[in-house]
C-alpha cells in the first residue's frame, strides 16, 4: 500500500465511523421511543486482490445491523388498549393516506410494528402514537362470528339482548330430604290429583295455587337464577325438588325425584304456582343418575309470570346430578347459570394474552370484539425499517406467518426501546477515537506527500 492508498483507506474509515456515529445518535435520540429497535453498525473490511505475501490491510465499509428480534423492556401504562408483545412477532398495521371529512382512508399496504401504544380515536379505530392503525379480524359481539379483516373499529352500538336458551345445572340431592312440613316424600297433594311423575309426560302436571303451601312444605329449594327473554326482560327462575318415590328393591327401582319451577311467583296474598318440568329423575343405590339418560333435557315453553322464554335446555352433564347423604337434608347446588343477558352499553375495553380485544358491557357481559393481527417472520432482522416504528416486508425477510405461536400479548403495557444508553455512550467514545485516528492518518499521509513534492523541488 502506498501513501495514496493509505489516504483512501483513511477516508473510508472516516466514512464508516461517521455512518456509525449516525446510528449511535439515532439510537440515543430514540431511547424513549415506544417500540423502537436500535440499529447497530456492522464493519466489513475491503481488500484488494494481492498475493498472500504482499497483502495489506484494506479499507472498511459500514452497514446497518437491525435488532428487530431483540425484546425491549415492558412498562405498564394503565391504558387498557395499550399492548406489548412478549416474544416474537409484530402487530399488523396500516397507515392512512388521508382523512377527508375526518374519516381515514387507508393505504391498504400492511406494515409491521412493535409500537403498541394504541388508543381509540374519534372514529373508533385503534391507532398508535405514530399514526398507524391496528388491523385484525373484527368479531360480532352478539355471536362471536368474524365480520371481516382490516383496521379494527370499535362500535359504540349497544350489545343486543340474548335470550336464555340453556341452563347449566349441577347439584347433589339429599337421600333423606328435610322439609318444613316434615314430609320427606311428595305423593298426592290435597284434592286427590296426582302432581308427580315416575317417567315422562307430554303434558307436564302443575301444582295449583291452592296446593302451593302443601307443595312447598314437602319439597326443598333447588336454587334461583335470572333468565332473559328475547327482548332482554329479566325473569327470576326458582326451582324446587320433590322426592316422589323411595327405592324399591323388589321392583328394582331407585329413588325418584321431580323438578318444579315457579311459573307464577307469589304476589301479596297470592301464592306461587309450580310447574313440573315433565321428566322424573331416578337415582340408583350408589347415588348416580340412571334416568333420564343423556346429559340434558328440554323444558318446553318455560313461562314465568306470563313471560315465555320458549324451550330452554337444562344441561346437567355427566355426573352433574347426584344423590348422596347430606347432614342438612338440603340441595347442594354447585352450578347454576344461564347463557342469556339483557341489552347493554360498552363500558370498557381490555386485551387478553391470546390477542383478543374484549369489551365489558353494562349488563356485566364481557365479549370478544376483535382478534388482533400479529405476524412473525423467519428473518425479522431483514425487514425494511420505515418511519413511525413500522417495518415493511422484504424478499430476505420471507413471507409473514400469522398467529402468536407462543408469543403472548400484555395488555395495559407497552414495549420500550431496546436501546441501551450506557452501551451507546461506550460505542460513542470508541467511534470518536477511531474517527480521530483516521484524521491523523490523513494528516500523516498529507505530510508525507508534501515531503515527496519538496524533494522534487
Amino acid at each position: 500500500m502506498d501513501v495514496f492508498s493509505a489516504l483512501q483507506t483513511s477516508v473510508s474509515g472516516l466514512q464508516a465511523q461517521a455512518f456509525s456515529l449516525g446510528n449511535i445518535s439515532g439510537n440515543i435520540a430514540n431511547s424513549q421511543t415506544v417500540g423502537y429497535k436500535r440499529i447497530d453498525t456492522n464493519f466489513v473490511d475491503m481488500l484488494t486482490e494481492q498475493p498472500a505475501k504482499q497483502q495489506s490491510a484494506g479499507g472498511v465499509a459500514a452497514f446497518s445491523q437491525l435488532t428487530n428480534s431483540l425484546q425491549g423492556g415492558v412498562a405498564a401504562t394503565g391504558v387498557p388498549t395499550n399492548m406489548a408483545l412478549s416474544g416474537d412477532g409484530f402487530f399488523t398495521v396500516q397507515t392512512a393516506g388521508g382523512t377527508p371529512g375526518g374519516t381515514p382512508v387507508f393505504s391498504g399496504t400492511t406494515l409491521y410494528t412493535r409500537r403498541g401504544d394504541f388508543s381509540v380515536d374519534r372514529n373508533g379505530y385503534l391507532v398508535n402514537g405514530a399514526g398507524a392503525y391496528l388491523t385484525g379480524q373484527s368479531l360480532d359481539p352478539a355471536n362471536g362470528a368474524s365480520t371481516g379483516t382490516g383496521p379494527i373499529k370499535i362500535s359504540d352500538a349497544a350489545l343486543p339482548a340474548k335470550p336464555t336458551t340453556s341452563i347449566a345445572y349441577a347439584a347433589n340431592l339429599p337421600s333423606n330430604p328435610t322439609t318444613t312440613s316434615g314430609t320427606a316424600l311428595l305423593g298426592t297433594l290435597p284434592g286427590g290429583d296426582p302432581r308427580v311423575l315416575s317417567g315422562s309426560a307430554a303434558t307436564a302436571p302443575a301444582v295449583a295455587a291452592s296446593d302451593s303451601a302443601a307443595f312447598v312444605g314437602s319439597s326443598i329449594a333447588g336454587g334461583e337464577l335470572t333468565a332473559y327473554s328475547g327482548t332482554g326482560t329479566p325473569v327470576s327462575v326458582q326451582v324446587r325438588w320433590a322426592k316422589v318415590a323411595n327405592a324399591d328393591a323388589t321392583a328394582g327401582s331407585g329413588d325418584t325425584w321431580n323438578l318444579f319451577y315457579a311459573n307464577q311467583t307469589a304476589t301479596g296474598t297470592t301464592p306461587s304456582t309450580w310447574q313440573n318440568v315433565g321428566t322424573a329423575f331416578t337415582f340408583n343405590g350408589s347415588g348416580q343418575l340412571t334416568a333420564p339418560t343423556g346429559t340434558s333435557l328440554s323444558i318446553p315453553n318455560l313461562t314465568v309470570n306470563g313471560t315465555n322464554l320458549g324451550a330452554v335446555a337444562l344441561n346437567f352433564g355427566s355426573g352433574g346430578l347426584t344423590q348422596y347423604g347430606s347432614a342438612g337434608g338440603q340441595v347442594t347446588t354447585t352450578t347454576l347459570q344461564q347463557n342469556g343477558y339483557a341489552a347493554g352499553t360498552l363500558n370498557s375495553l381490555a386485551v387478553t394474552s391470546d390477542g383478543k380485544l374484549t369489551g365489558t358491557y353494562s349488563n356485566g357481559n364481557t365479549v370478544g370484539l376483535a382478534q388482533i393481527g400479529v405476524a412473525r417472520f423467519n428473518a425479522p432482522n431483514a425487514l425494511k425499517a420505515v418511519s413511525g416504528g413500522n417495518y415493511a416486508q422484504t424478499a430476505d425477510s420471507g413471507e409473514p406467518l400469522a398467529g402468536l405461536s407462543g408469543t403472548t400479548i400484555v395488555g395495559g403495557n407497552v414495549e420500550q426501546s431496546n436501546t441501551d444508553t450506557a452501551g451507546e455512550f461506550s460505542k460513542l467514545i470508541v467511534t470518536q477515537q477511531a474517527y480521530s485516528a483516521n484524521t491523523r492518518v490523513m494528516s500523516t499521509a498529507q505530510q508525507m506527500m508534501s515531503d515527496l513534492i519538496n524533494v522534487i523541488r
